[in-house]
């Protein structure tokens, strides 16, 4: 039985960006693992841990060196491995170069009744010390940083400077060299504590740094912090934000977490809540506090301090003084974006470019507030509501040029909304533009009024009108204005508020365009952008686990109003999982009469040709033909799928009972002509010949 011990490496550096040292340390534990495994070194669990200051790797348990091995590899057949002088053959020699050995050292053994060449390989242990420093030495170069440096007149690069490397294998120093430093037993501690702590073996490791202020689990300081500010919430009647990008960043930006609560001055208060918590958390990572019934923002805010010391009045004091300085900032912006009206902000969009060749934010503004009113007249909106949507397209994008947005860039729309309200535009008005960015992200909510949702979809579907009509349409990756994003937000809009479809919207939007000067084949973009924003509807509809088949049938029907695409698809869904063999039967007899139709001959039957099934699965599909139409209009889309279930048996009658192709002229063409008839009940519905395809 091998012996075992712990190894420790800790790479210290300057202090490290604290949301790329996630990736690092898990990367540098994956690393190290996966070393000693192909070296056959065997260990117990892996554990990686970070302080703004240093990644460190422990691994429990590992063996003090490999097990000794005897191997011995079979090669080709020895008639085969040499000739008839008894020289080794290519055969031979290629089996033994691939091993690493010399022809002249394989024997000759039977194995299952065939002799063969063999080679014997003894590989004899090796000590863990020299595994360590081969794995540590190679990994460390091997981290991947978004920005590395170099440092001093070495060439090697890292994220930070490295300034001192700990390796130890119980109590043993294991060498291991990167960028000029040595590995040792000596450690730092916390910055401010100017300690240089010896590690005497790994088993001292964790308290040795906590005595010197240094908490090395991130896990662990994640909790101190999550405790403290739980621990002022409950004190204080108060609730934290706490948005987790910024409280990841807290984590790694401190060695001692101490969580302590500052306050600034009631005046701050006066300004926008948005730009006030943003100022905060983005600029000092302070988390805002609310009051926990009212749910309004407090003059109160949570710091996560750096030390172990004693110095809770001197350390809030001294944020205070900085958040001060921050809030007048935000303060000033706001109050001097409340002396220029809106119209004076936007005309200044002349001034700003939205794309090289689609001309200044102030056009954009335009052409949006000319399609919301188109939106607004396609979804039959009351007169009210279309001029706060169209009003408030005319505002949008105003507070871009605000020196309160140009200094928080996040709050476009947000401070619109507040200019909107002190200038005494209508209530929904001002939110129509504070929500006509949404959804910006997947899982976004939508726009909270009816207006705002005109105002979005306009915005997006002009972006991405433009887009397509300079050439500009999103490939592979490259994405840069989003359109992909816009377009699953401009469905979700119509699907879940508007209840209308896209297509008569993008011409109206690439109408705009042509009238601005623009060049392009106006049929041609358009048909383009219907695919692009149909192909994320069929996305949408696979993403809520409706089979591609599905998806397809119904998309090649004449059904593209969002609502009511996802109203046929989940129908159609539904029907299929409950009577399959219905749906496929149908499948396959539709593909089959598709397949025989010829739509040049129309679908005037003539019934004196017909014989029983014939006049079965005509009488079947008118009827059905009806069913649908009267569906169709009451949105009754399980009926419409039931209609079309009902013509299986017909279809089915037909094709057993019937010769299409009959060498009589007369009756072949009829045959044909009911056929028609037959595929006509489908064809605004779809196409459930999709639904027979292999899969």
């Amino acid at each position: 039985m091998v012996a075992t011990r712990d190894y420790l490496i800790e790479l210290g550096c300057e202090e490290l960006p604290a949301i790329p040292l996630y990736k690092a340390t898990k990367q540098f534990g994956d690393l190290v693992r996966d070393g000693i495994d192909a070296a056959g070194l065997a260990h117990g669990d892996v554990r990686s841990m970070s302080t703004p200051r240093r990644i460190t790797v422990i691994v429990s348990d590992l063996a003090e060196a490999t097990e000794a091995e005897s191997l011995s590899l079979r090669g080709p057949a020895a008639a085969i491995a040499f000739d008839a002088d008894g020289n080794p053959t290519k055969a031979a020699q290629g089996f033994a170069r691939g091993k690493g050995a010399d022809a002249s050292e394989l024997v000759v053994r039977e194995d299952e009744g065939r002799e063969y060449v063999f080679l014997d390989i003894e590989k004899p242990a090796r000590p863990a010390t020299e595994i360590i420093t081969e794995v540590v030495s190679a990994s460390i170069p091997k981290l991947s940083w978004p920005r590395s440096q170099r440092w001093g007149r070495g060439h090697e690069t890292f994220g930070r400077p490295l300034r001192w490397i700990v390796s130890l294998f119980g109590d043993e120093v294991v060498p291991v060299h990167f960028a000029g430093v040595e590995a040792g037993r000596t450690t730092r501690g916390l910055r401010v504590l100017h300690v240089e702590p010896a590690i005497a073996d790994v088993a001292s490791y964790e308290s040795v740094l906590e005595d010197a202020g240094v908490i090395v689990d991130t896990d662990r300081r994640r909790q101190l912090i999550l405790d403290g500010i739980k621990k002022i919430e409950d004190e204080n009647g108060l609730r934290a934000e706490t948005p987790a990008k910024i409280f990841d960043e807290v984590v790694n930006l401190v060695e001692w977490p101490q969580v302590l609560m500052g306050a600034f001055d009631e005046e701050f208060l006066q300004v926008p809540h948005e730009i006030i918590c943003e100022s905060m958390l983005s600029n000092q990572r302070y988390f805002p506090l609310y009051n926990a019934q009212s749910g309004e923002l407090t003059r109160n805010f949570i710091l996560v301090a750096n030390t172990p010391l004693d110095v809770a009045d001197t350390v809030v004091d001294g944020n205070e003084r900085v958040v001060r300085a921050r809030l007048y900032d935000a303060k000033f912006f706001y109050d001097e974006d409340l002396k220029v009206s809106l119209e004076e902000f936007r005309s200044r969009l002349a001034r700003v470019g939205f794309q090289e060749k689609l001309g200044t934010v102030l056009q954009k503004s335009e052409r949006v507030e000319r399609l919301s009113s188109a939106i607004c007249e396609v979804a039959g909106l009351d007169a009210e509501t279309s001029a706060d949507a169209i009003r408030a397209a005319h505002f949008a994008k105003a507070d871009l040029v605000s020196g309160a947005v140009i200094e928080f860039t996040s709050q476009q729309g947000v401070m619109g909304a507040y200019y909107a309200k002190a200038a005494g535009e209508h209530e929904d008005v001002a939110i129509a533009m504070s929500d006509h960015y949404r959804p910006r992200f997947a899982g976004d909510e939508l726009p909270r009024n009816i207006a705002g949702c005109v105002v979005a979809v306009a915005d997006k579907l002009d972006t991405i009108a433009g887009m397509f009509a300079i050439d500009e349409p999103p490939t592979g990756s490259k994405d840069p204005f989003a359109l992909r994003r816009s377009a699953i937000g401009i469905l979700n809009i119509l699907r879940e508020k508007l209840h209308i479809g896209y297509e008569e919207l993008v011409p109206v939007a690439l109408e705009a365009y042509a009238e601005q000067g623009i060049e392009f084949d106006a049929g041609a973009v358009c048909a383009s952008v219907c695919a692009f924003i149909k192909g994320r509807l069929e996305q949408m509809a696979r993403d809520e686990k409706i089979d591609a088949d599905t998806v397809a049938a119904v998309s090649a029907g004449s059904v593209s109003a969002p609502v009511d695409y996802f109203a046929l698809a989940h129908a159609l869904k539904d029907a299929r999982d409950s009577d399959a063999d219905t749906f496929d039967n149908l499948a396959t007899a539709y593909a089959r009469a598709s397949h025989l139709a010829d739509a040049d001959l129309g679908v005037d039957v003539d019934a004196s040709l017909l014989g029983d099934a014939e006049r079965e699965l005509l009488q079947a599909s008118d009827a059905a033909q009806a069913a649908v139409d009267a569906a169709f209009s009451a949105k009754d889309f399980t009926a419409v799928i039931a209609a079309l279930a009902g013509l299986r048996a017909p279809v089915d009658r037909f094709f057993d009972e019937v010769l299409v192709m009959d060498q009589d002229e007369a009756l072949r063409t009829n045959r044909l002509r009911l056929l028609n008839r037959f595929e006509a009940v489908f064809s605004d519905v779809a196409n459930i010949g999709e639904l027979a395809r292999k899969k």
